[in-house]
Formats: structure tokens, C-alpha cells, sequence
């Protein structure tokens, strides 16, 4: 097979694979698109095999970051944790469905700031379903807070997103450096989000809702969740400041905690472990791999070729374009592999950090455009789908369009601002 032929191949396994991820069809798992595509280039020899050994090698420090992650939050939503921050909102909102919007939507910056947007959409939708039900108020307001904020709030701390990881490819700036590039985009994107999406469900949340739902107490395993949450989060800030990986501190965090719970609770962790998200682990090796045949093609290098030109004639217009585009990437073909051919693309241009950053910008906001953005959406759209809702492509499309342009669009112009 020619060198072109090969090329072909290997965009079209890759972007077949990317659809896969996307659209789901026959209900496979988004881990068999992303690991066959990945297993395919290297069965037909599109990719040397140490080449994606590599690869996958590539996305340790992700894989760790992680399992700890989800270890934490399994273990708080077996404790109880979530279920009890969301019956704590609804009993606080004081019978008004807009007040109980609004603490849904802390609540969930909080979680997502901490624990990262897959905790948000895995963990705390449900119990914001149940807790709205309770409440007899429509769920979907306080189910799009749970999705939008998810992403909206990914880039407040580098911990509050996997795909942060992916993008400064496991070498993340210190502590201080980021709150310096992203504490006032985070702030513009996470109240613009909220007043726009506000504004769109303003009809769903009139009216009122019960004054009280049975408020779960929580368990000393509950409260031991709560102990480890509050330590590994103290750790990994403590950890980004020192601008260390911050996967390996992730994962023995969360086995600590999920082992502590386990002793004191007299129980066997594999109720916990079964609880895992195993395959989202496979889904990203595969990315990993498929990303590291796109590199062999020459594409990942035209793309850093243009990123290094476009920088050099145009820092800021650079950045503008570089995180709108992502940021649109990012609806087309999913905010991961968008993310790491992003990463390998800043590899190569070494642009300016302002560019980076807007980049990052782009790969964490940019999927509020639509349902198949992110994997925390995806992940989200199950768990409500588990819960007997439901919320089609045009449906979201129509709250994102709405929402998420000029969130992207301030959150980008605070960064210009802070040179």
C-alpha cells in the first residue's frame, strides 16, 4: 500500500471511529469504537505496534487521574453524599423551583471545580432527578444546570477536568500560574452560563415546589467520604502548586479513601470497584492510540504548522480562532480526541501561552454546544436516560446554541484581558 493509500486508511478508521464515540450505533459502548478503530490501525499495520504501545503509554498520567476520581465518586455516591447535597438544596430553596436552580447549579460548580465534570454528571444528576421529583417541580432546568455547569466550570482548577490533562499533556501549569490565567474566564463562563441558561428554562422554573423532601443523613462511611474528598482535594492543590502529575496522587486518594471506607464500614470494595467506569478508561487509551496514527499521517504537524504561523503573525487573533475552532472541533468528533490532537498540534507550534490557554478554553467550554461534546455530557445523557428522561440532539442543540457562544465569547475575552 502507497504512503498516501495508508494516509486514507488511517483518517478514515480514525474519523469512523470518532462517529462511533459520537453517534453509538447498535448501542455499543463508546469504548468499542475508540478501541477497535485503535486496534484495527495496528492489526492492519497503520501503526507500528511499538508505536501505540507508546501511545497508550502516553495517557498514564490520565488513566491514574482518573480511576481515583471515579473511586471518589462511587464511594460518595454509595455513601450517600450526592443524594444528601441535593435533598439539602431542594430543602433550602424554600418552596421556590428558581432558588433551587440556583443551589442545583453551586452545587454542581462545586463538585465539578473539586471533583472533577465527570463527578457532576455522573454522580450528582441522579440524585438532582430524584430530589426535583421529590420536590414535584420539572426535573429538565436543573438537569441542564447539572450538564452545562459540568463543562462550564471545568477549567476553574486543573483537577476539574480530565481533558486538562489531556491538553497540557500531563505537564500542567503550577497552581498559581493557572488561577492567574483562568480564575476570571472561569468566572465569566460559569455566570454567563447561568444567566443564559436561566433565561431559556425561565418558563419550566415559574411556579413553586414543596417546602420539604426527607433529608438522607449521612453514615460514618459518609462522613469518611466526605474526610477523603476534602484531603484529596487539599493534596492535589497542594500537588498542582508544586507543578507535579497529578495522577498517581489522584488514584492512592481515592484507594485510601475507598479502603478507609471499606474497614470502617466492615464491607468488601468490590460493590465499589464493579461501581468503576472501567471502559471510559479503554475509550481514552484508544483515543490515545488513533491520535498517535493521525500523527504518523503528517496532519497533526500541518496543524501545528498553521497554529505556529497563525501565532507568529497574530498572537490574540491566533487565540480567538484557535479556541473558537476547537471549541467547534470539539461538537464534530468529541472533546477528547479533539483535546489530544490539540496537544500534539501546541507539541510542535510551541505558541504562546495566551493561545494555549485559549485552546483549553475551547476544549472545555466548547462542548455545551451540544449533547455529543464532551464525555461528561455523554455520560450525563445516560444517567438521565437511566432515570426514564430524555433529551434528543435538537433539544440540546437549542439550549446550547442559546448558551453557549456568549459564554465562550467572554470567557475567551477575560483571557485576552489578563496578559
Amino acid at each position: 500500500m502507497t504512503a498516501t493509500g495508508a494516509h486514507i486508511l488511517i483518517w478514515t478508521i480514525a474519523a469512523l471511529a470518532a462517529a462511533g464515540v459520537v453517534v453509538r450505533p447498535f448501542r455499543l459502548p463508546e469504548a468499542v469504537w475508540a478501541g477497535g478503530g485503535a486496534v484495527l490501525v495496528t492489526v492492519l499495520g497503520l501503526l507500528p505496534l511499538s508505536a501505540a504501545i507508546v501511545g497508550v503509554a502516553k495517557g498514564l498520567d490520565v488513566y491514574l487521574f482518573l480511576f481515583g476520581m471515579m473511586l471518589l465518586s462511587e464511594v460518595g455516591r454509595r455513601e450517600g453524599l450526592f443524594d444528601a447535597v441535593a435533598a439539602f438544596a431542594v430543602n433550602r430553596a424554600g418552596g421556590s423551583p428558581r432558588r433551587l436552580f440556583l443551589l442545583i447549579y453551586a452545587s454542581g460548580v462545586a463538585i465539578t471545580a473539586l471533583m472533577s465534570n465527570d463527578a457532576t454528571a455522573v454522580v450528582l444528576t441522579p440524585a438532582v432527578y430524584v430530589a426535583a421529583r421529590q420536590a414535584k417541580t420539572d426535573p429538565l432546568p436543573h438537569l441542564f444546570a447539572c450538564a452545562l455547569i459540568a463543562n462550564a466550570a471545568s477549567f476553574v482548577l486543573p483537577i476539574s477536568n480530565p481533558a486538562n490533562l489531556v491538553l497540557y499533556d500531563g505537564h500542567m501549569p503550577a497552581l498559581g500560574r493557572w488561577l492567574a490565567s483562568f480564575a476570571l474566564p472561569s468566572a465569566a463562563a460559569i455566570l454567563a452560563t447561568f444567566a443564559a441558561l436561566r433565561w431559556a428554562e425561565r418558563g419550566r422554573l415559574s411556579g413553586s415546589c414543596e417546602l420539604k423532601v426527607p433529608q438522607p443523613g449521612l453514615t460514618r462511611g459518609g462522613w469518611t467520604a466526605v474526610a477523603g474528598l476534602g484531603a484529596t482535594v487539599l493534596v492535589l492543590l497542594i500537588i498542582s502548586a508544586l507543578d507535579r502529575p497529578l495522577g498517581l496522587p489522584t488514584a492512592i486518594m481515592g484507594g485510601l479513601t475507598a479502603t478507609v471506607v471499606c474497614i470502617s464500614g466492615r464491607t468488601s470494595p468490590a460493590p465499589i470497584l464493579r461501581g468503576v467506569a472501567w471502559p471510559v478508561l479503554l475509550l481514552v487509551a484508544g483515543l490515545f492510540v488513533l491520535v498517535e496514527a493521525l500523527a504518523q499521517t503528517g496532519l497533526i504537524a500541518a496543524l501545528g504548522s498553521a497554529l505556529n504561523a497563525a501565532s507568529r503573525a497574530n498572537a490574540g487573533g491566533a487565540a480567538w480562532s484557535a479556541g473558537g475552532l476547537l471549541a467547534l472541533s470539539c461538537n464534530l468528533i468529541n472533546n477528547l480526541p479533539a483535546g489530544l490532537m490539540a496537544s500534539a498540534a501546541v507539541a510542535q507550534a510551541q505558541p504562546p501561552r495566551s493561545v494555549v490557554d485559549a485552546l483549553l478554553i475551547g476544549v472545555d467550554l466548547g462542548p455545551n454546544l451540544s449533547v455529543t461534546g464532551s464525555l461528561a455530557t455523554i455520560l450525563w445523557l445516560a444517567a438521565i436516560r437511566r432515570e426514564g428522561e430524555d433529551v434528543g440532539f435538537w433539544r440540546f442543540l437549542k439550549v446550547g446554541v442559546f448558551v453557549t457562544p456568549p459564554a465562550l465569547a467572554l470567557a475567551l475575552g477575560a483571557r485576552m484581558l489578563m496578559r
